[in-house]
C-alpha cells in the first residue's frame, strides 16, 4: 500500500493557498505528519480523503488515481478520524459504531467482532451503553478511532488522535495503531512530537503549506546533533536572557540549579555540555532554520 502526492496545491476561494506545490510518497507502516497549526496538514488530509479538491497536482492510492470516478473506490480503502468529531450523540456507543459499520456495509456479525475487539483495546468496552453526549472528550476520541477502524482500512488518517487522552490511554492507542499498521499505511497528524517518536520511522514536517523535512526520524534528529546544549544557571532572569537569543526545550530544576536545555550552533557563552538530541529538539531546530 502506497499513497503518492505530486506537485499537490490547494487553494481556497479567498485566494489563501493551504498547501503549496508538495511533493511525498507514504508507504506502509506509520508515516508522522507534524507542523504547526496553520501548517496545512489538515487541508492534505481533507484532499486524502477525498473531502476536499487540489487546485492542481496528482494523488494515487496504489496507482488508483484521486478523481471522482474512483472516489467510491478510495473511500472503502480509507478509513478517517477528523480533528473535530461529531458522532450520534443520543445513541449509545455501541449502537453508534453499529450505524457506522451499517452505513460502511460491513457484514453485521463481523462488525459486532470489530466493535468487540477495539472497544476492548481502547478501554470502551466499559462504557459501551453510555450514550455519546456522556462521554468524556478523550471517550469521544477514543470512539472516533474505533468507527475509522471499523473497515479495516487500508489507509487509515488520523488527526490528533491522543488529544485529550490520559498518559496510559495515550500509550494504549499508540500500541494499537503500531499493531494495526503492520500490513497498513497510517498517516498519524499531531502536534505531540512524542507520539511520533515512538511510533514511526519516517515523518514530514509541514510548515505554510510547504514540506521543510520528509524522510527518517533519524536522519531528521542527525540534522540537530551537535546543536543540542545542556546548561547550568543561576536563576529565572538568566533565562530569559537566553531565551532572547537561543530556542529552549527544556527547563528542570534538579539539585538546586536550574538545566535548560537549549539550541545553538556554537556552544554558548555559559556552562554548557553538548547533550543528547531528541525528536522534539529537531523539530524545533528545523522551524528555526526555516522562520
Amino acid at each position: 500500500m502506497s499513497v503518492k502526492i505530486e506537485d499537490l496545491t490547494v487553494t481556497f476561494r479567498n485566494g489563501v493557498t493551504a498547501v503549496n506545490h508538495v511533493n511525498l510518497n507514504i508507504t506502509n507502516g506509520i508515516y508522522g505528519l507534524l507542523g504547526e497549526n496553520g501548517a496545512g496538514k489538515t487541508t492534505l488530509m481533507r484532499v486524502l480523503t477525498t473531502v476536499l479538491k487540489p487546485a492542481s497536482g496528482k494523488v494515487s492510492l496504489d496507482g488508483i488515481l484521486y478523481q471522482e470516478g474512483n472516489y467510491e473506490k478510495i473511500q472503502r480503502k480509507i478509513g478517517y478520524l477528523p480533528q473535530e468529531i461529531d458522532l450520534y450523540s443520543s445513541l449509545t456507543v455501541r449502537e453508534c459504531l453499529e450505524y457506522m459499520g451499517d452505513l460502511s456495509g460491513i457484514d453485521k456479525e463481523i462488525c459486532r467482532k470489530r466493535i468487540d475487539y477495539y472497544l476492548e483495546k481502547t478501554s470502551l468496552a466499559a462504557h459501551q451503553k453510555k450514550k455519546m453526549k456522556q462521554l468524556s472528550g478523550g471517550m469521544k476520541r477514543r470512539a472516533g478511532l474505533v468507527q475509522a477502524l471499523l473497515n479495516e482500512p487500508d489507509f487509515l488518517i488520523i488527526d490528533e488522535p491522543t488529544t485529550g487522552l490520559d498518559p496510559e490511554e495515550r500509550i494504549h492507542i499508540r500500541n494499537l495503531l503500531v499493531d494495526f499498521s503492520e500490513n497498513r499505511t497510517v498517516l498519524f497528524s499531531t502536534h505531540v512530537v512524542e507520539d511520533l517518536a515512538t511510533t514511526c520511522s519516517r515523518l514530514a514536517v509541514m510548515k505554510k503549506g510547504s514540506f521543510l523535512y520528509a524522510g527518517s526520524v533519524r536522519e531528521l534528529i542527525e540534522k540537530a546533533n551537535g546543536h543540542t546544549w545542556l546548561c547550568s544557571v543561576a536563576d529565572e532572569r538568566q533565562v530569559r536572557e537566553l531565551e532572547k537569543q537561543y530556542p529552549i526545550t527544556s527547563k528542570q530544576y534538579l539539585d538546586g540549579t536550574l538545566q535548560v536545555k537549549l539550541l545553538s550552533e556554537s556552544k554558548p557563552p555559559i556552562g554548557c555540555t553538548q547533550t543528547s538530541t531528541s525528536l522534539e529538539d529537531a523539530y524545533i531546530y528545523l522551524m528555526n532554520q526555516n522562520q
